[in-house]
């Protein structure tokens, strides 16, 4: 079997699927691995180290001739790329990336409609035996340690209590909504760096993560038993519980020199946790990262890749941080997929069993069709029959 790794054509990304050192591992699994020119350049390896680890370097064309493709972003998840390369698919090729088929599924159809295969590492499952192919944690939890570094070269004062024949200085007050993975880091980080950290989650059941790391955690006096679904996942919650929520959290948010907003709801827009008026009682030169700037945001007020300044607050909208890093980003996400590979491969690809459940789970078109549940809902689509 042919694989080939793409060059990514999204703006602004510069990770690789695969790196030079995953390429053994491919080619001991019987694997010829393809990499299509310059795609590993921008996240520091070059063609010939590619070319030195075994891979054939090709053109664009000839990678989608392969018999599996493999990538960071396909789908719609490449934007406007995508309209270009779907018209590269050939019957029975296979597609393997972050597809973002909750919020694109129409790119998913197009897929499906010219015979590939499609699966989306968005929907690995947070099992234990798929922990070493969840792509959105690997790249979270990297996304998190740069978001507060990022708030930390934009905030006009130091982290950490610093005392001095000149006088002590007190630490900076760094507050953290969403306690995931991605927040988790940035809590980490934040510590380390040496503030005074406290994290905010509508999952009362991470309180104890946050304490672990020396933070804070900021309880409010909410209903929040259905705040969770399986996988570990936030569950999106109703208007008056957000509006009592953003209540509550004010008095926390105004007294924090540095909010890190990562709170997202898989396949919704984001909920709006600091509103304009929140923002307006922070001290002047507080900084926001808001990491669901993608999404809608967190904050209101926050838009994608730009800096906002309200009232002397900056705001921050970074939606690729992962990307910033692309040399250890790439390097994660290259054991996430080959090792996804590997156990598609140990399942029968290019026949999928879907008695198990990655392959059920991450499996998006097969077979000329659409055949995930979830897409085919967001689709209009009527479930599919069951196999005989």
């Amino acid at each position: 079997m042919k694989v080939a790794v793409l060059k990514e054509t999204f703006p602004g990304e510069r990770r690789v699927a695969v790196v030079p050192a995953a390429i053994p591992v491919l080619g001991k699994a019987g694997l010829e691995v393809l990499i299509e020119s310059g795609a590993g350049l921008a996240a520091g390896f070059p063609d010939d180290v590619y070319r030195a680890a075994g891979a054939t370097v090709v053109s664009r064309d000839d990678a989608f001739a392969a018999d599996c493709v493999l990538s960071i972003r396909i789908c719609g998840a490449c934007g406007d790329g995508w309209c270009q390369d779907r018209d590269r698919l050939h019957p029975g090729v296979i597609l393997v990336g972050l597809c973002d088929p909750l919020s694109t599924p129409d790119a998913c159809r197009e897929a499906a409609d010219r015979g590939a295969t499609v699966f989306s590492l968005e929907l690995v499952p947070r099992i234990t035996r798929a922990q070493s192919m969840d792509v959105l944690s690997s790249q979270a939890n990297i996304a998190g340690y740069r978001a507060v570094l990022l708030a930390a070269s934009t905030l006009p004062r130091i982290l950490p209590m610093m005392t001095t024949a000149a006088g002590t200085i007190t630490p900076a007050k760094v507050l953290v909504l969403g306690a995931g993975v991605a927040g988790l880091q940035a809590i980490a980080t934040a510590k380390r760096l040496g503030a005074q950290v406290s994290g905010y989650d509508v999952r009362p059941a991470v309180k104890e993560q946050v304490q672990s790391l020396g933070a804070k955690f900021v309880e409010l006096p909410l209903e929040t038993g259905s705040s969770e679904v399986a996988g570990g996942y936030a569950k999106a919650m109703g208007e008056e519980f957000y509006a009592k929520q953003r209540e509550l959290l004010g008095k926390v948010v105004a007294e924090s020199d540095m909010v890190i907003c990562t709170a997202l709801i898989p396949g919704q827009k984001a909920p709006v946790l600091v509103t304009a008026e929140m923002v307006k009682r922070m001290k002047p030169g507080s900084v926001i990262v808001d990491m669901a700037a993608e999404r809608g945001g967190n904050c209101e007020g926050s838009r994608p890749d730009e800096t906002v300044v309200v009232d002397g607050v900056t705001i921050l909208g970074p939606t690729n941080l992962a990307a910033e890093v692309a040399g250890h980003t790439s390097q994660l996400y290259a054991k996430n997929v080959t090792t996804f590979l590997a156990h598609l491969l140990k399942c029968g690809l290019p026949d999928v069993s879907c008695d198990d459940e990655i392959c059920r789970d991450t499996l998006v078109a097969s077979g000329g069709q659409v055949v995930h549940p979830k897409i085919r809902e967001k689709l209009g689509l009527p479930p599919l029959e069951p196999s005989p």
